[in-house]
């Protein structure tokens, strides 16, 4: 039972607790993002060094360094996108009427750096792991790569949630791509061809001639490509998917409407206040209000 559980704790503490700190890192102040670059640099460098000296080990602490290796390469590419340091040539909302090809090779442009980088990022991870035993930080990356592709392509056609609430400011714009819809032709197609595969890698675990580091690797990567197809129901399903990474969201800027208030805007404007520290909070809503009044409220006429 312990060989079954551990991987699959792993795998779910591992997908949660990383998406959460991107998004949490990714909310922080933009004044925030080259230090948090630099610091998730040396953890990607990190992790490469973990996946060359696991590579040719059949140790099972060894599938389980090579998961978390290409996790946190993958991380570092997914922070770069949102931070807005790679991504594409476009930088602007989508053209009212743009349609089909001319729409596709407009959302394509505004992630075409990002998506040479994941293809850079994919053949370092094969470069490192070339012809090794240990292949499991490969399929691990090849998992994340095609899954994320396919979510993409699915934002793109139309589904029903496309978890906008995860964009930060700076790449708002790419709102106008997204295509809201019950679904669309290509999601049964991907789900139903990721659920095969799944099933094929599940079956093969029960095999006589597979060791416990064969057991362990097919087992973390089956339990992240179960997630993603999980992932990928979230769209279509009335599931509030911002839920599961609350934690993460809790340091964007929110905007706080003035309603509630009292009569302090006239206006019906919003006052956007950071969710930094607690006790800063009310200073920055007490300033914000005081100037709120101070505009809003008509000059007296002198005596």
């Amino acid at each position: 039972m312990v060989n079954y559980l551990l991987p699959v704790l792993f795998v779910v503490l591992a997908w949660w607790a990383g998406t959460a700190l991107i998004l949490h890192l990714d909310g922080l102040p933009r004044a925030t993002y080259a230090r948090s670059m630099r610091q998730a640099t040396v953890a990607m460098l990190i992790a490469l060094v973990g996946l060359a000296w696991s590579a040719d080990s059949r140790d099972t602490l060894a599938a389980y360094l090579a998961f978390g290796s290409a996790l946190v390469v993958w991380g570092w590419l997914e922070m770069s996108f949102l931070m807005g340091f790679i991504t594409g040539p476009r930088k602007r909302a989508c053209d009212e009427s743009a349609r089909s090809w001319r729409r596709f090779r407009a959302a394509l442009g505004t992630l075409l750096y990002h998506e040479l980088a994941l293809l850079l990022g994919g053949l370092l991870v094969l470069t490192v792991t070339w012809r090794e035993s240990n292949q499991v930080g490969l399929w691990t990356y090849l998992v994340l790569w095609v899954m994320r592709t396919s979510a993409k392509l699915n934002v793109f056609l139309g589904v029903r949630n496309l978890s906008e609430a995860f964009l930060p400011e700076h790449l708002r714009y790419l709102e106008s791509y997204f295509r809201r819809a019950p679904m669309n032709g290509f999601f049964p197609f991907a789900v139903s061809l990721a659920t095969i595969i799944l099933t094929l890698m599940l079956l093969r675990m029960p095999a006589a001639d597979i060791d416990h580091f064969g057991f362990t690797g097919v087992l973390l990567v089956s339990c992240l490509l179960f997630l993603a197809v999980l992932e990928h129901w979230c769209m279509v399903i009335p599931f509030p998917v911002d839920a599961l990474w609350s934690m993460g969201l809790r340091s964007r800027r929110q905007a706080v409407p003035d309603r509630g208030l009292g009569r302090a805007s006239r206006r019906g404007r919003t006052i956007r206040v950071s969710t930094g520290p607690a006790v800063a909070r009310p200073l920055l809503l007490a300033e914000a209000l005081h100037r709120d009044l101070a505009a809003s409220t008509p000059e007296r006429p002198g005596p």
